[in-house]
C-alpha cells in the first residue's frame, strides 16, 4: 500500500480549503477529494458576512472573535484579495417588544469582549438613512466584515497548492479505509487513497459517509434562498441582518405552523451590499431535503420582507436568484474535532450560518490538532460525541 498523502481532506469548500492550506504551512503533505468542483456547495451560495452579533454568548462568539482577529491579515497571509471588507455590521429591530431581548443578548456578548451597542431607531438612521422609518433601534459592532466567500476559496486553495495540494475532483468518497480500528485512507467508488490522517468537511454529504462507520452524525440540510441585485450607488454601508434572524436561526421550532408566509419560511433578513454595487439580498431557512431550486414564493417573502426594512429596495432590480443547501445540526453547533471511535479521523463540518465567520480559525484549529495532537482551542462542545439538546 502506498501512502498517498499525509492528509485527506474531503471537501473544498471555506472550511476544507482552509483547513487543506493550514495543514500545508504546518508541511504535511494534503490530498484534497472533492465530489464536484471547487467551492460547489454551501460556499458558492452563501453571503459574505463575517458577522460576530449574530453568534450567541458561548462557545459560538469565542470561536468568532478568535477568527476575526485572523481575517485582518488573511489577504496578506495568501497573498489573494478575499474581498474583506472591514465595514462594521448591525442587526437592525422592528419591534419594541424586541429590544429588551436584544439588550440582554447584546450585554452577554460584551462580557465576552465584543464591542456592540445599542441605538435607537434615530441614530440608526442617521448612520444608515436607507432604513425604514419604522426601525426602532439597532446594534451595532465596528467588529464586523464582510468576504467573498469564492474569493476566500480560491484564496486558499492556491497558497495551498502553492505549497504541494493536489486535488482530485468529481470524486465522492464513499467510505473509510479502515485497519485496526485507525481510519488509513478513504474510498471514492472503486478507488482507494490512503493517508495517515483524513479530515471530513463534506457538510451535507458528511452524514452519509460517517454513517459507514456506524456514526449517526444529525447534520441536516436546509435551504437558504437569496436575491443578487442589479449594481445601484451605495446603498447601506454596514452588514445588516434583522432580529428575526436570530429567532429563525436559533429557534427553527417557532416558525413551524405559522400563518405569515416569510415566518414560515424562516426569513430573516441578511442584506450587504457588494464591491460591484449589487445587493445580496436572503434568506429562508427551509427543511425541503437536497432541494437546491428556488421557489416563488421564497424569492417573494425574501426580498418582501427587506423591502419593509431597507424600502429603496422596490425599486432595485432582481439580477439573480439562487439557493444553497446549509449544514444545520439541532443544536447549532457544528461538529469540530477528532473522531474517538476511530484514530486518525478528523471532522469539521455542520457550521450552517457560522462557517464564513469561522473559517480561519476552524482551519488552523483543526491543523494543529492533526499535526500536534492538540490545540488551545475547547473543541468539546463541538465533539462528535457531545449529547446532542435543541437549542
Amino acid at each position: 500500500m502506498e501512502k498517498n498523502a499525509d492528509v485527506i481532506v474531503i471537501g473544498s469548500g471555506v472550511i476544507g480549503s482552509s483547513v487543506a492550506y493550514n495543514l500545508t504551512k504546518k508541511g504535511a503533505s494534503v490530498l484534497m477529494i472533492e465530489s464536484g468542483t471547487l467551492g460547489c456547495g454551501a460556499s458558492s451560495a452563501c453571503d459574505g458576512f463575517v458577522i460576530l452579533q449574530s453568534k450567541s454568548p458561548g462557545p459560538h462568539l469565542t470561536m468568532a472573535l478568535a477568527s476575526e482577529v485572523l481575517y485582518r491579515t488573511l489577504s496578506e497571509e495568501l497573498d489573494y484579495d478575499i474581498g474583506y471588507a472591514h465595514c462594521g455590521g448591525m442587526i437592525v429591530i422592528e419591534r419594541e417588544e424586541e429590544l429588551e431581548a436584544m439588550k440582554i443578548f447584546m450585554s452577554k456578548q460584551k462580557d465576552l469582549g465584543l464591542d456592540v451597542s445599542l441605538i435607537s431607531g434615530d441614530d440608526v438612521r442617521k448612520i444608515e438613512p436607507a432604513l425604514s422609518k419604522h426601525i426602532v433601534g439597532a446594534t451595532i459592532s465596528s467588529r464586523d466584515a464582510q468576504v467573498n466567500p469564492l474569493y476566500m476559496v480560491n484564496g486558499y486553495i492556491l497558497a495551498a497548492r502553492r505549497q504541494g495540494l493536489r486535488i482530485e475532483k468529481h470524486k465522492t468518497a464513499t467510505g473509510f479505509i479502515i485497519e485496526n480500528d485507525r481510519v488509513i485512507g478513504v474510498r471514492c467508488g472503486d478507488e482507494c487513497f490512503y493517508a495517515d490522517n483524513v479530515v471530513a468537511c463534506n457538510s451535507i454529504g458528511a452524514p452519509e459517509l460517517f454513517a459507514t462507520i456506524g456514526c449517526e452524525l444529525p447534520i441536516i440540510p436546509r435551504r437558504g434562498q437569496l436575491v443578487i441585485t442589479e449594481p445601484v450607488n451605495p446603498l447601506i454601508h454596514h452588514v445588516m441582518l434583522c432580529s428575526r434572524y436570530i429567532a429563525a436561526k436559533y429557534h427553527p421550532e417557532l416558525l413551524e405552523g405559522a400563518t405569515d408566509e416569510s415566518v414560515r419560511l424562516g426569513v430573516g433578513m441578511a442584506l450587504e451590499q457588494t464591491a460591484e454595487g449589487g445587493l445580496l439580498i436572503g434568506s429562508t431557512r427551509e427543511f425541503v431535503g437536497a432541494d437546491r431550486s428556488t421557489t416563488i414564493a421564497g424569492v417573494r417573502a425574501v426580498t418582501r420582507h427587506a423591502a419593509r426594512i431597507v424600502p429603496a429596495l422596490k425599486c432595485i432590480r432582481a439580477r439573480r436568484t439562487f439557493a444553497g443547501l446549509r449544514p444545520y445540526t439541532p443544536d447549532g453547533k457544528a461538529f469540530m474535532g477528532a473522531v474517538p471511535t476511530h484514530k486518525g479521523l478528523y471532522i469539521a463540518a455542520g457550521h450552517e450560518g457560522d462557517g464564513i465567520a469561522y473559517t480561519p480559525i476552524t482551519g488552523k484549529t483543526i491543523a494543529e490538532l492533526v499535526i500536534d495532537g492538540k490545540t488551545d482551542v475547547d473543541l468539546t462542545p463541538f465533539a462528535v460525541d457531545r449529547k446532542i439538546e435543541k437549542h
